[in-house]
């Protein structure tokens, strides 16, 4: 019998099982919690982290201790980086108002992020979400192409609007995505063989093909170009371009979801889109363009904007405004001068280096994937090889004993996600893999 697969928030998800064994102050926090929060109320670990401050790729709990952070893309350029907080502070004091005037620091992050992309994708439109963006993204095209049915992996999450919980499979614990949404397996040797571009077209093509003879007329193909949720999908650099191929050719169109890998998180490109050498109908991007100020956006072509503009009208409030504009010109600073792409290609691949050291002695790390600090590190059975998400749990717990910070992917959970602040260094890198050694050696 095949193992159960997990919905998205349930990986490394605190249970209220758990709840004797807390400290006064978390278990009166989990109360207060769930209170005032209610059932859609989710927390990390068995035993949650109540967090006082934060710097650089740490987290400070109330009890004065000090975590090395593996989990969080949102602050990609470290927690509470300086740079950042004084743009925003600076920016609040001046002005924030909604976007429907003109302001000089909107008009610069404008140019300077357009700056990052190719030629035709020379529009933006500002949100505040991920999940804004991706919804967005799906009237674009489906305007565009007077299609509904969207392709997409297995296991992907690109957010919790309606629309894009529906393009969301890894969001279903019961049920599943409508008609017009079909899933595919991720691009891995494992489903597709030794031609994983051919094989991962193939089967966007079979999907297309399936929809159309049921009346569904195709509209796009949305992956997360790192394929996180899937379990960390990056290589063969190039493979994702024949499926895109394969999709325009059935008369759709290409969303490319950089939330996750976006902005120098691979280490050899701005994009994850860029690894594969393709360019974009549309580009959705979210959590780290702000550093953890609430700020989304959407790259396209002009002409695919204006066709949905003459069709709809279309306003947010809050995208772009002022002090995101300010967070997100920071951040580009930030990831320029601090050489961050690079240090993310320098210290993913010591990480990726250390560990497979390790698998001699260590048998439980199976297949690692991904590229820059964004890592999928299978946690197997030492005996047959086979997913180990109990193991992958208990790892990831003794992990955060010894104060590191880190989460789970794939349909089992059995994936180590690592995806740190992009500041993450060398040393910083040494501890993870030698706490690894420890507990794993144990």
């Amino acid at each position: 019998m095949g193992q159960a697969k997990k919905e998205i928030l349930a990986l490394n998800a605190f249970s209220l099982k758990n709840q004797a064994k807390l400290s006064d102050d978390v278990e009166r926090l989990v109360l207060r919690r769930r209170h005032s929060f209610g059932a859609t109320s989710v927390l990390f670990y068995e035993h949650p982290l109540h967090v006082v401050g934060a710097k650089g790729a740490t987290l400070t709990t109330a009890d004065g201790k000090t975590y090395l952070d593996l989990y969080n893309n949102v602050p990609s350029v470290g927690h509470c980086h300086p740079r950042v907080v004084e743009a925003v502070s600076r920016q609040m004091g001046l002005l924030n108002i909604h976007t429907r005037y003109l302001f000089d620091v909107g008009h610069d992050y404008a140019e300077r992020l357009l700056a990052y992309f190719p030629a035709p994708l020379t529009n933006v439109a500002f949100t505040c979400t991920g999940s804004e963006s991706n919804d967005l993204a799906l009237r674009l095209v489906r305007e565009a192409t007077g299609g509904l049915g969207v392709v997409v992996t297995a296991t992907a999450y690109h957010g919790n609007t309606t629309a894009v919980t529906e393009v969301s499979p890894s969001s279903y614990k019961t049920g599943a995505p409508p008609a017009y949404v079909r899933t595919v397996p991720p691009p891995h040797p494992g489903n597709y063989g030794a031609d994983v571009a051919g094989g991962f077209a193939a089967a966007v093509g079979e999907a297309i093909a399936a929809m159309k003879a049921e009346g569904i007329p195709f509209a796009a193909l949305l992956v997360d170009s790192i394929f996180s949720s899937d379990g960390v999908y990056a290589d063969p650099p190039g493979f994702l371009a024949a499926a895109v191929d394969k999709a325009r050719a059935a008369g759709g169109l290409f969303i490319a979801d950089e939330v996750q890998p976006g902005f120098a998180r691979t280490g050899t490109h701005m994009w994850g889109f860029a690894r594969h050498g393709v360019v974009p109908d549309v580009v959705t991007m979210g959590k780290p363009m702000g550093n953890g100020f609430p700020m989304g956006g959407v790259v396209t072509r002009p002409d695919l904007l204006e066709r949905f503009a003459s069709a709809f009208g279309y306003f947010n409030t809050f995208g772009g405004n002022p002090v995101a504009s300010a967070a997100g010109l920071a951040v580009l600073d930030v990831i320029a001068e601090e050489g961050l792409k690079e240090n993310a290609r320098k210290v993913g691949a010591h990480i990726v280096e250390r560990l497979a050291y390790l698998r001699g002695s260590c048998p439980a790390i199976g297949e690692m994937r991904g590229s820059g600090l964004y890592l999928g590190i299978d946690i197997v059975s030492p005996q047959d090889g086979s997913p180990d998400p109990e193991g992958a749990s208990r790892l990831i717990n003794a992990l955060r004993e010894k104060q590191i910070l880190i989460g789970a992917a794939g349909p089992l959970g059995h994936v180590l996600k690592v995806r740190p602040p992009l500041c993450l260094s060398i040393a910083q890198a040494d501890i993870f893999a030698d706490a690894m050694e420890a507990i794993l050696k144990r």
